[in-house]
């Protein structure tokens, strides 16, 4: 797993939108440099998760729907890329094909799922609040 561009982009367009009460695609993509057809992929996903709130209408654009003090980088990352695993083998849904195989663990996989619990941790550890406005 990558830290995408589409996340990195969700982070600056979460910015764009702290401290404002609703800003449109275009306000969004000229503060954070953003191309509105990959800003609106962004807010769709990030709308559909509940991080922002989204207006139609001549008046309408975008807020924030949840406080930056409530969110963290791992809540935008899975909004965006619900599948934030290291390696294939740390999703569920795919199993492990050597952990288990004739009887003993993958040491690797092992290994693995101790790393992706860290990322995961780390990603949590701080709200955007903090991360974007430190002193």
């Amino acid at each position: 797993m990558f830290i995408t561009r589409e996340c990195d982009y969700a982070v600056r367009v979460l910015r764009a939108l702290a401290g404002e009460s609703r800003l449109s695609v275009n306000e969004i993509c000229e503060k954070e440099s953003i191309t509105a057809p990959f800003a609106y992929k962004i807010l769709k996903k990030l709308q559909k998760s509940g991080i922002v709130k989204g207006y139609r209408g001549v008046h309408g654009g975008y807020a924030l729907n949840r406080e930056l003090d409530q969110l963290t980088l791992y809540d935008v990352y899975t909004a965006i890329d619900p599948d934030l695993f290291i390696i294939e083998c740390m999703n569920p849904v795919n199993v492990c094909i050597r952990d288990g195989q004739n009887g003993a663990p993958c040491l690797v996989h092992r290994e693995l799922a101790e790393i992706q619990s860290e990322l995961w941790s780390m990603l949590r550890r701080k709200s955007l609040k903090n991360i974007l406005y430190t002193e």
